[in-house]
């Protein structure tokens, strides 16, 4: 249900994680990672994000830190 009062839920969101100064903003919900990724875009137009920000899952920054430790299989624990 769109709010037609206030701020934006996305754009609140977006804010507060910018604040952090981050590169990557990571999510677990797809719901969520669509609305900070329409949050930033908004952001970015209106020239007040940097344009480097990622949205990310949290399974692909998984992904990326299994296929940096080398070889791309898992580790072996312990």
């Amino acid at each position: 249900m769109e709010e037609r009062v206030g701020k934006r839920i996305n754009l609140e969101r977006v804010d507060e994680a910018l604040g952090t100064g981050p590169s990557k903003i990571a999510t677990g919900c797809p719901f969520c990672r669509v609305m900070m990724t329409d949050g930033l875009t908004t952001r970015q137009n209106e020239r007040v994000a940097p344009g480097h920000v990622e949205i990310l899952d949290v399974a692909q920054v998984l992904l990326r830190a299994v296929r940096r430790s080398g070889d791309g299989r898992v580790p072996a624990s312990g």
